[in-house]
């Protein structure tokens, strides 16, 4: 199983070119192993469609949606649990979004498919 970050989200579903080949093979065995993302990956593609910075062609909701029906597929809710991990976690990156995921993925002790150097940085199990 392995968590997605936003960008290898939107890049696993809408332009798989732009992931790396070890990302690429992660993302490919999703429907064996498992996937999750953070709920708040699906706030932050909403973000960037209102400011003009993507456009997936179908609705946010329909995206979702679409989502929701792939097997050995989770969005994972940000919970009490979340919240609070990412506020322990011992990290000085403020972004609320990164810290969730990241604590979504040390919770559940799996790797994040990420492109990000912040968080290839601090979390140390990371695909890409």
């Amino acid at each position: 199983m392995v968590l997605l970050d936003t960008c290898a989200l939107i890049w696993w579903t809408l332009d798989p070119k732009e992931l790396s080949k070890p990302a690429a093979r992660a993302c490919d065995e999703i429907q064996k192993t498992g996937g999750v993302i953070s709920s708040i990956s699906v706030w932050e593609i909403g973000i960037k469609i209102k400011r003009g910075k993507i456009n997936i062609g179908i609705s946010l909701e329909e995206y979702v949606s679409r989502l929701k029906r792939l097997s050995r597929f989770e969005i994972a809710a940000v919970d009490e649990d979340i919240w609070i991990s990412s506020i322990n976690l011992d990290w000085s990156h403020k972004d609320p979004a990164d810290r969730a995921i990241v604590a979504t993925a040390a919770l559940r002790n799996i790797p994040i498919v990420s492109k990000d150097t912040i968080i290839r940085d601090f979390y140390s199990n990371v695909i890409w």
